[in-house]
């Protein structure tokens, strides 16, 4: 009998290898390619951007992994504004080096978009590649459904078209496109488990919306 995989809170000393994978993941991406179109130093430069946020996240959400660290969502508590990860401009500029100015867009745009009511902001869901399609992602999902339901909290993210389908299946529900200039179309995605939580959320805000390039 297929036994459901142990999921629990990530420890300090396993975000080098948890941002590993969703580099990796990242990496196969549309939104990665864009990121950093150069295939030779993609997977890298992810990685090491992607570990700022991982850390920034132990500080201000939380991560669940499975046992063997071969999925893992990573979240943000939105309670209130966030600051961002510290030293970010130079940590970022160190990491990304050639390609920062497109990780600083995808900043704006994402910030842009992001609801000003308290919200969990699910901001990674990765799987390694062989093990993709085998229902980790769904148990995570899962998990973290269920988490949101015990807190009333509503839940926000951003995801690849083709994901939409899984997000859905989870209670989520599609609330427009963000575009990236010259790169793929991301869809935002709604947990509502918090009754009448977005009742009125974003009156000010546009479902699709499109950033220029900075000049």
């Amino acid at each position: 009998m297929h036994q459901p995989p142990r999921i629990r809170a990530a420890r300090w000393g396993e975000r080098q290898m948890i941002a590993a994978l969703i580099g990796d993941t990242l990496a196969a991406s549309p939104l990665g390619r864009w990121l950093v179109p150069d295939p030779d130093t993609r997977r890298q430069v992810l990685t090491d951007v992607v570990a700022i946020w991982v850390e920034h996240a132990l500080f201000y959400g939380d991560i669940r992994v499975t046992d063997d660290l071969t999925a893992a969502a990573v979240g943000l508590h939105r309670f209130r504004p966030l600051p961002p990860p510290a030293d970010y401009a130079p940590r970022l500029a160190y990491a990304a080096s050639a390609h920062q100015e497109r990780f600083r867009l995808l900043d704006q745009i994402i910030d842009d978009a992001t609801p000003v009511e308290a919200h969990y902001h699910l901001a990674f869901l990765a799987v390694a590649g062989h093990l993709q399609r085998t229902g980790l992602a769904a148990a995570l999902l899962a998990h973290h459904r269920s988490r949101l339901r015990r807190l009333n909290l509503p839940g926000w993210t951003t995801t690849a078209p083709d994901s939409q389908r899984l997000y859905t299946r989870h209670g989520y529900t599609k609330h427009g496109q963000l575009v990236v200039p010259d790169g793929p179309e991301l869809t935002i995605m709604r947990l509502d488990e918090a009754g009448e939580a977005w009742a009125g959320a974003d009156a000010d805000r546009q479902p699709s919306r499109a950033v220029r390039q900075p000049s």
